[in-house]
């Protein structure tokens, strides 16, 4: 079966519960529904600004989300795919990868190298899992026992962050929104924090010792 609905590339695919309908987003700003048991095409969403290029089922199947190249997560209700019902702002340069995480919190990647928790309906960024030192995070994965995020980024590293603590997070809808524009760190890694910047400084010494002293054993050899 082949279908050619969007005018641009397909940048992700979600699938509901009963494996009847397929969700891709687009590069065109549209998400796409397709009746895989039906074999048909059932509609576009309305276009917006940037490009969508993540897709997320939450809320035990009832909302959609979607990440944008422009940093915004989109919302569609399960039963009007043809406009967004909510839109959330993130503070990121763009949402390039999204996972659920539970029915109610989901992880983003970015272009900034930034991951960030967030809550959806109350919408609120939680905070930061983790990062890839400003480089580009290309895909993220969930363990199956929910407990251990895995992230990789433009950095040639995977790496591994703890994200048990948000299966038991709790978003008062009533409370009310910090004036402080700092991103609060979820563990002492999640923003290069100081244990995670020196050791970073101390496998580049040890690395430059190790070459000096392989230099040095080499000249005594000659």
């Amino acid at each position: 079966m082949e279908m050619r609905q969007h005018e641009e590339y397909i940048s992700s695919m979600a699938i509901d519960e009963n494996k009847k309908l397929l969700l891709t987003t687009s590069g065109d700003g549209t998400m796409g529904v397709f009746n895989i048991k039906r074999r048909r095409f059932e509609l576009l969403s309305e276009p917006q600004s940037g490009d969508l290029t993540s897709i997320a089922l939450m809320k035990v199947g009832k909302k959609v989300a979607c990440g944008s190249s422009e940093g915004t997560i989109y919302l569609f209700n399960w039963d009007g795919f043809g406009a967004t019902s909510d839109r959330f702002a993130v503070k990121a340069e763009s949402i390039d990868c999204i996972v659920p995480v539970t029915e109610n919190v989901l992880c983003t990647g970015s272009i900034d190298g930034v991951i960030r928790a967030v809550n959806i309906l109350p919408n609120r960024v939680i905070g930061s899992v983790g990062q890839h030192l400003g480089e580009p995070i290309e895909q993220l994965a969930k363990s199956h026992t929910g407990q251990l995020l895995a992230s990789c980024g433009h950095d040639q590293k995977v790496k591994f962050w703890d994200i048990s603590s948000l299966c038991s997070v709790v978003v008062d809808d009533y409370r009310k929104r910090k004036k402080s524009g700092q991103l609060k760190a979820l563990s002492s890694k999640a923003l290069g924090g100081r244990e995670d910047f020196f050791a970073d400084l101390r496998e580049e010494a040890e690395a430059a010792k190790e070459e000096q002293e392989e230099e040095s054993n080499s000249d005594d050899s000659d």
